[in-house]
């Protein structure tokens, strides 16, 4: 664990920084993913807003 020591024999402990990396762009089959998984989504709130719209209109 990194410390200092100051004056009068007090000790600071620092946090470990994490290593770090650069990131990687997406690759194509991850692009597909991502389009395919936002139209899933996508049509999951709009059925969820047509269900919600249609029973409180029988009601």
């Amino acid at each position: 664990m990194p410390y200092t020591n100051e004056e009068g024999g007090l000790l600071n402990n620092f946090a470990r920084e994490p290593k770090i990396y650069q990131a990687e762009p997406p690759t194509e089959g991850q692009k597909r993913t991502y389009v395919l998984l936002g139209i899933a989504a996508t049509a999951l709130v709009v059925g969820l807003i047509l269900v919600a719209f249609f029973v409180s209109k029988s009601s």
